[in-house]
């Protein structure tokens, strides 16, 4: 990735936008009172963690929003993973658009580096196993589209975009219309074509989803004891998931009960913040 290949999809260019709307208003009142209009400036976006970058590309799309000359020079790959004092990238550009992008730029790449690094983490810990890390729909509102995007880079694959993609039948559809059967029935009326998959609270509920030629079944806050038992009963005629109160600490027992995915909603709603800075170096053109 250079500075100049970078075609931003249209919507991450309206989240970006509201992004840098809502942090600078009307103007930055800061670095337009300090620095010169004129002024040009070269910095370094620095790891203080080591983890797996992810959001370059973004944050290169948020410089260019403010200033389409600036430049950007990524120093590692898209989901490296990186050592703390570590330079990502070389940005340089008008002093004002560095520093008035910084906040918005870093606030994007340290989240989605966040979840990277916590999504490569669970991808590790069910190493050899079948299981595959996958993220929910439990992401901060109006980020949905990096947060996901970030699981991937992580090594992760995403699980529904939202309610529109799937048919995810959970536990309030089942007791609103009174078991498993019906609401399978309506939601195949209503959304005819989409992929099903049930929740299932008891082995019970198993048996019922497993006769109704569904594409998923969704194993809620069972018993490791319990979802070894309802891999015996479906036996691989349809792919199993586990969900509920997944952590790095259990995760490799759950998959080593030989469920296909395993959903953590922590991957994206408990992340913690990649540590990154941006640090000013010098004025003056940087040639790569």
């Amino acid at each position: 990735m250079s500075e100049d290949s970078l075609s931003v999809p249209p919507e991450w260019l309206e989240a970006i936008q509201r992004a840098l709307a809502e942090d600078i208003g009307p103007g930055d009142v800061t670095t337009n009172s300090i620095v010169p209009p004129e002024a040009m400036m070269r910095g370094h976006i620095l790891a203080k963690q080591e983890g797996v970058i992810a959001g370059l590309d973004v944050a290169q799309a948020v410089y260019h929003a403010i200033d389409p000359e600036v430049k950007f020079y990524p120093q590692v790959e898209e989901s490296a993973w990186v050592r703390r004092g570590q330079i990502l990238a070389i940005v340089h550009g008008r002093a004002r658009s560095l520093l008035t992008a910084e906040r918005t730029a870093l606030n994007f790449l340290g989240r989605m580096s966040g979840i990277a690094t916590l999504t490569r983490r669970f991808v590790e810990a069910v190493s050899g196993t079948k299981a595959v890390i996958l993220d929910t729909r439990k992401t901060a509102p109006g980020l949905r589209i990096f947060d996901k995007l970030a699981v991937r880079r992580g090594g992760g694959q995403n699980h529904r975009f939202g309610l529109y993609d799937m048919i995810l039948i959970k536990d309030n559809h089942i007791d609103f219309v009174g078991s498993i059967t019906e609401a399978v029935t309506r939601a195949r009326a209503g959304a005819p074509g989409l992929p099903v998959e049930v929740e299932a609270r008891t082995l019970e509920d198993v048996r019922e989803a497993l006769e109704l030629g569904i594409d998923r079944i969704l194993l809620d806050n069972m018993s490791l004891e319990m979802m070894r038992e309802a891999v015996r009963l479906v036996a691989g005629r349809v792919k199993l998931e586990a969900s509920g109160n997944i952590t790095l600490e259990n995760v490799r027992a759950v998959a080593e009960t030989g469920v296909d995915f395993i959903s953590c909603g922590a991957l994206t709603h408990s992340v913690r913040v990649f540590d990154l800075s941006f640090d000013y170096v010098q004025e003056g053109k940087y040639e790569p």
